[in-house]
């Protein structure tokens, strides 16, 4: 019906995502895998070579000349899953030597949308290439030069960058070369018998009678016997041989992905009376029985950190009441754990006194990193982290702001109240999205974006991979907590530097006099479907193929205008300005009818729970000029504001609170004058 809000639009496009992701399940991607004559180039042999594949104690190919161990070839992906900015993988087979030199890499999977920056395959190979040489053995801390990402790539090439160390790194470990911290790789069948022999787990035990003397005048006593008050053993289970061999290869493998950089698992294992964990954790979310202590360094885990276990894959150990697996912070530079030297758990017993207090009973178990499962590896810095530290000054920008945006959009009552302020405040900083996010520090969002997090959550989602590029992660963050505040119109309306330019470029043609288009409204509301078709197109052609995803992707002219500022192929600045163009006569038309990033905002704003935007009784009956100078024609001809299409430019607040302009309030300010001086 005409004049309806149309939230029919969002709702079928949402059924059909929901189906699109319902028909996919997740599919683990597999690994390339190198034939004889990419492994005889890569390792620079002069004559046919022999492969091997092995499962331990790292997945991989043995590569071998006349019976001589040329070294190991691995695929970074199965090796350190490195996926790119697309949600997929990108994958380099490394060859590394056994004296830990990387013989060569090469990229065999890609599906970046770095070729569409005028990036080419030559460069994305010969980066690659660039990591011939380099010596595991000395890193970046002796002065080895490794190749810097590639500019307008830097996502890209630092995932493979990552990818291509973490995985030689591995693999040198494999061939027996030493590094630091915990051995992750190597793994042998044992025992229960054979892991306490070798120290992998501490243990500590207090009986009934030992608890009923410590907790002697408690208000419920504890009968003394020589059952376990509390049997406790604790280690830490990363090295494969304890892990995998504790748990099984599934539960292990499962336990050990959810790991971050920084971070060990610890087993804690128990029976007896008494409970490691208790109940309380259920509702405080801490486990205050707990505690992890090295020197003066305590720390209490929490449930974000707990994986609860049934049982173990071990038939000869005990059986235990209660299996934990906690996940510990070991970066000593973070407040962590150091796993080289000996930390105790501390599993403190309590019971209430008789004549009031508490009596406590800490039970001790020292955990202790086994020689065997210890390496020499150098520190890593993730490589997130290592983009971030270098972006510090963008960092401050952007989050400058965004502090500035908050107190626009809070302050919104007083703001529109100045006709003249506001103006001046919204095209400074349109401005400034346009000339510092936007061509300065390439923040531009995009669908791409949208496309690759939906892929990421159904292939194994990794919070590294979104982190890589701090400018857009800080401003998705900004946009995904804006919409729950005030929907897409805080993105599209401010923080959009195509958008910017849009508006910018509008309000310049009509200072000229240009002549503005209006759209009848049947036809406005009709041309949404074309954006919201286009966002549905993308997103469900990236689970086919996320190459032809990106094609069509390249109907947003953001990369063309903002990324390349207009330095690429003369089809796509030729489809840029044309779109440009559209917008000189129908401000932000590219934002109202084509753009499917836009319909994908829309969608997830529907969750938006304030509602910051006045309306007025009279607002679309007695009067419709906020329809007629709403910026993208989200007001429709009963005056009610469509949050689908609204970019928060606060026109018509602006328009409603001057009474120079508004119709209501001339109205009211006639009625409330004086008719003359009384007889």
């Amino acid at each position: 019906m005409p004049g309806k809000l149309p939230l029919a639009p969002c709702r079928l496009v949402l059924a059909l995502l929901a189906l699109i992701l319902l028909a996919l399940p997740a599919r683990p991607e597999p690994p390339a895998a190198p034939d004889a004559a990419l492994a005889q180039a890569l390792f620079g042999a002069d004559g046919p070579v022999m492969l091997d594949r092995r499962e331990a104690p790292v997945p991989g190919w043995s590569v071998s000349r006349d019976g001589r161990a040329l070294g190991m070839v691995g695929s970074t992906w199965e090796i350190a899953a490195t996926a790119g900015y697309s949600g997929k993988p990108l994958d380099v087979l490394v060859a590394v030597t056994p004296q830990g030199v990387i013989a060569g890499a090469r990229l065999v999977r890609q599906t970046e949308p770095v070729l569409s920056l005028g990036i080419s395959e030559a460069h994305i190979a010969a980066y690659v290439d660039g990591f011939r040489g380099v010596d595991l053995s000395q890193g970046e801390a002796q002065g080895q030069a490794l190749p810097d990402v590639i500019s307008r790539a830097t996502v890209s090439t630092g995932v493979i960058r990552d990818g291509i160390l973490r995985s030689a790194r591995v693999l040198a470990q494999a061939q027996g070369l030493g590094g630091g911290g915990i051995d992750r790789v190597g793994y042998r069948p044992a025992t229960w018998a054979e892991l306490l022999a070798e120290g992998a787990f501490g243990h500590a035990s207090v009986s009934m009678a030992e608890a009923s003397r410590a907790f002697a005048g408690a208000k419920v006593p504890v009968e003394p016997s020589d059952a376990p008050f509390l049997d406790l053993y604790a280690g830490l289970i990363d090295p494969p041989t304890v892990g995998r061999n504790l748990l099984g290869a599934q539960a292990f493998t499962a336990a050990a992905g959810a790991l971050q950089p920084g971070q060990a698992l610890v087993a804690v294992l128990s029976r007896g009376l008494y409970s490691p964990r208790g109940t309380e954790w259920r509702r405080s979310g801490r486990f205050e029985r707990i505690g992890f202590e090295q020197g003066a360094l305590r720390i209490e885990p929490d449930d974000g950190d707990f994986v609860m276990v049934e049982t173990l894959a071990l038939p000869d150990a005990p059986a235990f009441k209660e299996i934990s697996l906690f996940r510990l912070n070991i970066d000593p530079a973070a407040g962590g754990i150091d796993p080289s030297r000996p930390f105790d758990l501390v599993v403190t017993a309590t019971r209430p006194l008789a004549a009031g207090g508490e009596a406590a009973l800490p039970i001790r178990a020292t955990i202790r990193l086994p020689a065997a499962y210890a390496v020499a590896e150098a520190p890593v810095v993730p490589l997130w982290q290592e983009f971030w530290l270098k972006k510090i000054p963008g960092i401050a920008v952007v989050a400058a702001m965004l502090f500035v945006l908050a107190l626009i959009l809070f302050g919104q009552e007083a703001l529109v109240r100045r006709p003249m302020l506001w103006r001046r405040v919204r095209l400074g900083f349109l401005a400034t999205t346009l000339f510092v996010l936007g061509w300065g520090l390439n923040g531009q969002l995009s669908v791409v974006q949208v496309v690759a997090f939906l892929n990421a959550l159904l292939s194994g989602f990794r919070w590294e991979t979104f982190l890589i590029e701090p400018i857009i992660f800080l401003i998705w963050s900004a946009v995904a907590l804006g919409l729950l505040f005030w929907g897409r119109g805080v993105f599209c309306g401010w923080l959009c530097p195509f958008g910017a330019l849009q508006e910018l470029t509008n309000a310049a043609a009509q200072r000229l006099g240009v002549r503005q288009i209006a759209v009848p409204q049947a036809l406005h509301e009709r041309l949404w479907v074309i954006k919201y078709t286009l966002f549905v197109a993308i997103v469900a052609l990236s689970f086919y193929s996320m190459e032809q995803a990106l094609i069509l992707a390249e109907v947003e002219p953001f990369k063309t205008v903002i990324s390349m500022r207009f330095l690429r192929a003369w089809p796509f600045v030729l489809f840029a300005l044309a779109v440009l163009a559209g917008g000189l006569f129908i401000e932000r038309f590219y934002c109202r009818y084509l753009c499917p990033l836009g319909a994908g905002l829309a969608i997830p704003a529907k969750l938006k729970i304030f509602d910051w935007l006045r309306r007025r009784p009279q607002c679309g009956r007695e009067c419709r000029l906020c329809e007629t100078k709403c910026t993208v024609g989200a007001i429709d001809p009963l005056g009610r504001i469509n949050p689908n299409e609204c970019v928060l430019c606060l026109r018509c607040q602006v328009v409603m609170n001057d009474p120079g302009t508004c119709p209501v309030l001339k109205r009211r300010a006639r009625s409330a004058a004086p008719t003359g001086d009384a007889p």
